[in-house]
């Protein structure tokens, strides 16, 4: 508890501080985060007996991250495509000796760790972004919180078993109303904002927060890994401590494009 406590002390501040500055100082975490992150998730693979493509996938995420601060969304159909063409083409020229499964889990490996992560820098570049992100994190929060909270004290009905023995529904429902609800304390602060945008936003991340959190979980039971690392003490790894994050933060900048 200690080591998580203080763990938390140090890098909250600097999440936030990062994003506060945004242009470089966000960049900057986003690179850190997703470069991390990728090599936590190719760990994982290694566990599951995945044979890894260190190099080009760390060349993919660079690639990747250098397109997204420089052009911002412009390419990034192009790249995916790019990236798609790559993996697969390469089992389509090597079959048998790379397997479907094999070429899957590393293209997979860049989406997750790099695609998704580098929406913060994205949500972070909209107008109002500090605003979107800053929102993005405490209803993050706020649903690990109320579904802790509600579950530890009401939970009976468990929610995936095979995934989080400890996760119940009532869990599940508790995070997603304390995500609501923030989210609307935000509105009732916010000027000229719209109630729509915000209580979507708030069921948006209710969900997919947690369906993060459950993902990551089904990844470290399959390779029969209890972190994805050890980097945060306390915590385990980048991927252990973002995996809420990475999913909620594309439907958010989505999301906010769409609604505003």
């Amino acid at each position: 508890m200690f080591k998580r406590t203080i763990s938390a002390l140090i890098g909250a501040p600097l999440l936030l501080g990062l994003t506060y500055l945004g242009g470089p100082y966000t960049a900057f975490l986003v690179a850190v985060l997703a470069i991390l992150g990728l090599r936590e998730f190719l760990r994982i693979g290694k566990h599951m007996g995945m044979k890894v493509w260190n190099i080009l996938t760390a060349l993919a995420t660079v690639g990747w991250l250098v397109i997204v601060f420089r052009y911002g969304s412009e390419w990034m159909s192009t790249a995916i495509i790019f990236w798609l063409l790559m993996t697969f083409g390469r089992l389509a020229l090597t079959y048998p000796e790379t397997p479907f499964t094999e070429a899957s889990f590393n293209f997979l490996a860049v989406m997750y760790s790099t695609v998704l992560l580098s929406h913060l820098y994205l949500l972070r570049q909209l107008p109002h972004g500090l605003e979107w992100t800053f929102l993005t994190f405490f209803l993050v929060w706020a649903t690990d919180t109320g579904a802790y909270l509600i579950g530890r004290g009401f939970g009976r009905h468990l929610l995936a078993p095979q995934v989080s023995p400890k996760k119940t529904v009532e869990g599940s429902i508790g995070g997603l109303l304390s995500s609501v609800v923030v989210a609307l304390l935000f509105w009732r602060l916010a000027n000229d904002a719209a109630f729509l945008t915000y209580f979507v936003l708030g069921i948006t991340i209710g969900i997919s927060a947690q369906i993060g959190d459950l993902f990551e979980s089904a990844l470290k039971r399959t390779a029969g890994v209890k972190d994805s690392g050890s980097i945060i003490p306390g915590h385990g790894g980048i991927l252990d401590r973002f995996d809420s994050l990475i999913f909620a933060l594309p439907l958010v900048y989505y999301g906010v494009i769409l609604l505003s």
